[in-house]
């Protein structure tokens, strides 16, 4: 076989030391397995023993506890952990550390490998997924008791074992169709500053026969423009002379998105399920109108002799059950937590869908990518909440920031800045007029800041002013 002359060779790019890391990291691929089982049986660990365990007294610690530590290890570390991640690197957690993507990759390779069916493909899923195991675990009060915990997850780990064993082919089906925070993490990951970027002229000068790069996710790597799907798992990098990990400004590909770049139903996942529901489950414990409103309808009842629905019995696995510590859900309560986060979803993400909708109008673009300048304000939602629980436990081991309240401001003061740059930006990259903008960008203030002012509201930060 006859070699090219140098000069005929395509330029490359240099490798820089980030390019050189996505190197590494398509090298190494038993030291990342490794790392993965290592998670793998840290899950296991933390996710299944605590539910054989007695439900720990009051006046239990971390330090005498092994559920508390594991309670604070998941929640208090591991969930927010993995929200910052896609923020900082993009999707490095779920082709790196995820427990489920290394279990159905792995249990896949000598699976059935039959095809996937239309239905699995349906766009609506990663929404269906996310606000299914929101609101079921809000019922079950998976943040506070281990069992909750253990038929979430681990039911979420034995369905992706299974799609794994039935269509995966050594690949991550159930992670990139069914995995019920798939739709979140791809809109999360558009902000992160790391991306694996794609040389479309060196991709296209090298030979044709080259072997395909193993992408887990099912990617076409050629055409790869976005980190909302890519794993980040460094296979590809220097495939072909044209797969690098770079860096760029964080929140760019949010600029530079077009239509047909992002979903309807992502969209409604962001304005629906992340801005709006997730706050009605973050924050309806501390809202005063929750028991309000309870109170209220218990009353009406029983004027009427209607008692069936202050029953409270209910089996753990349905509603909250657990009276030896005096926590028990009646059939109201589940009620009242399904109307109170469905209504929290209508008002937040309708209010939003609307103001973008009439701020794309005015600026004559599609509302769906105009939608994706709230990314921050989501994102901000989601830590801001995981953190509380994080807080929350830290507060019964005598642990209190006294610097919290003023964190917490200047994150949803960050967030909503955040997003009205991108979107100052996103308009002027399409030439929209000034008049236009101005009054595009005053809508999207306005859906920004109303789940900004709810949890400033709900958490008492007015006092900080």
């Amino acid at each position: 076989m006859t070699t090219q002359p140098l000069h005929f060779m395509p330029r490359q790019r240099p490798r820089t030391r980030l390019a050189r890391l996505g190197d590494w990291m398509a090298r190494h691929r038993s030291a990342i397995a490794r790392l993965q089982w290592a998670i793998v049986v840290l899950y296991f660990v933390l996710v299944a023993v605590p539910a054989f365990l007695p439900l720990p007294p009051e006046d239990a610690r971390m330090a005498n506890n092994f559920t508390r530590v594991a309670q604070f290890a998941f929640w208090g570390i591991w969930w927010p952990f993995v929200i910052a991640s896609m923020l900082l690197v993009g999707r490095f957690w779920c082709g790196v550390m995820c427990p489920e993507g290394a279990l159905t990759e792995f249990v896949g390779r000598p699976g059935k490998g039959r095809a996937i069916p239309r239905w699995m493909r349906w766009p609506g899923w990663p929404l269906v997924g996310f606000l299914g195991t929101t609101l079921y675990g809000q019922l079950i009060s998976v943040y506070e008791y281990p069992g909750p915990v253990l038929v979430i997850l681990g039911g979420s780990t034995v369905a992706a074992i299974a799609v794994g064993i039935v269509y995966g082919r050594g690949k991550r089906v159930w992670c990139r169709y069914l995995c019920p925070v798939t739709g979140v993490f791809a809109l999360l990951a558009r902000l992160a500053p790391l991306h694996f970027q794609v040389d479309r002229a060196a991709w296209q000068a090298q030979p044709a026969h080259i072997p395909a790069v193993d992408c887990p996710p099912l990617l076409n790597v050629s055409t790869l423009s976005s980190a909302a799907q890519c794993h980040s798992c460094g296979r590809c990098s220097g495939h072909r002379g044209a797969v690098a990990l770079r860096g760029r400004w964080p929140g760019s590909e949010i600029v530079h998105s077009q239509p047909g770049d992002v979903g309807r139903y992502e969209a409604l996942l962001l304005l629906y399920g992340m801005l709006g529901f997730a706050l009605g489950a973050f924050q309806w414990t501390m809202a005063p109108g929750f028991v309000q409103a309870k109170q209220w309808m218990a009353t009406w009842l029983v004027e009427r002799d209607i008692f069936w629905p202050l029953a409270d019995n209910a089996p753990w696995w349905v509603l909250t059950h657990y009276p030896q510590v005096s926590d028990v859900f009646s059939w109201l309560d589940g009620a009242g937590i399904v109307v109170w986060l469905s209504g929290t979803a209508l008002l937040v993400g309708g209010l939003a869908h609307l103001a973008t909708a009439a701020a794309a109008r005015l600026a004559r673009t599609d509302w769906k990518v105009l939608a994706l300048c709230l990314v921050p304000m989501a994102a901000a939602n989601l830590f801001l909440g995981l953190s509380m629980l994080t807080l929350t436990q830290l507060r019964s081991e005598g642990i209190i920031f006294t610097w919290l309240p003023e964190a917490q401001l200047a994150l949803l003061a960050l967030a909503w800045g955040s997003g009205m740059v991108l979107a100052l930006a996103q308009l002027r990259r399409a030439g929209v007029s000034g008049v236009r903008t101005v009054g595009a960008i005053a809508l999207l203030a306005a859906a920004g800041a109303v789940p900004a002012l709810l949890w400033i509201r709900t958490l008492d930060l007015f006092r900080v002013w």
